[in-house]
């Protein structure tokens, strides 16, 4: 499984949904704007194991939040809601109140349309994530993706519910495994954040997402098959508990 890559922003995204579609893996593509949504999933047309999120990213905010009308238009026909959330970073904090308006909108969206599968970009900013979450519990399932937050703030997330899905790159540092060894094996996803995550200076594929399996299982004390079979238990919990379109077998 990937659960988390920007399929329509590798440079050849034909040739990776034929090769997705050739390993059998179950991919949730993430979008960055609503505006990119329908242009997304007819890339995956045919493809019953990609299922496209319908995103508005928040280092977008600011050039994108006309598009929130477009979001709320879109999200009937979206079971999975992403990439969205809040960026903390020195480089995008001065948007913060705008992308904070914007997540809190999708949120209340998600909660009025029963709840969907949500994949959260948290960087730099995981207490107001986590804030935004908690007022608004009814958004669905939410999954904080390459978390990167406190062990108070990993604490606080598990205690709220929330889905974690970890890379490659994640699980290369100190501090990630130090956070991955605290989450809760049951709600922990793969993911690539691919192209975007280049752990060797070449983008990650999606199919690359299984390269933690052997990190995990030494995490977990567990061999490289239980581990996969936990993982994919994961997905298959994670979508039956949101009512969410299942993976095929």
């Amino acid at each position: 499984m990937d659960l988390h890559c920007h399929l329509d922003l590798y440079p050849n995204p034909e040739s990776i949904v034929a090769e997705i579609i050739e390993r059998k893996i179950y991919v949730l593509s993430v979008t960055t704007t609503p505006s990119a949504w329908r242009g997304t999933r007819n890339l995956a047309t045919g493809a019953s194991r990609i299922q496209t999120a319908l995103g508005l990213h928040p280092q977008l905010a600011s050039q994108r939040a006309n598009e929130l009308d477009l979001f709320e238009s879109l999200l009937p026909q979206a079971p999975y809601i992403g990439e969205i959330g809040l960026d903390g970073a020195p480089e995008h904090k001065e948007t913060l109140p705008l992308q904070r308006q914007i997540f809190r909108s999708i949120l209340e969206m998600c909660a009025d349309a029963g709840g969907r599968i949500l994949s959260i970009h948290s960087r730099r900013a995981a207490s107001a994530v986590l804030d935004d979450i908690e007022q608004r519990h009814h958004c669905g399932r939410p999954i904080l993706h390459w978390f990167t937050g406190s062990q108070s703030e990993l604490n606080r997330a598990i205690s709220l519910g929330c889905w974690f899905s970890v890379g490659p790159a994640m699980l290369r540092s100190n501090r990630g495994r130090a956070l991955v060894e605290k989450m809760p094996r049951d709600r922990i996803l793969l993911e690539t954040d691919g192209p975007f995550a280049q752990p060797d200076g070449v983008p990650l594929m999606p199919w690359q997402a299984t390269d933690c399996i052997p990190a995990l299982g030494r995490i977990w004390k567990m061999q490289n098959d239980q581990t996969n079979e936990q993982l994919l238990k994961n997905l298959r919990h994670l979508n039956e508990s949101a009512c969410a379109p299942r993976p095929r077998a």
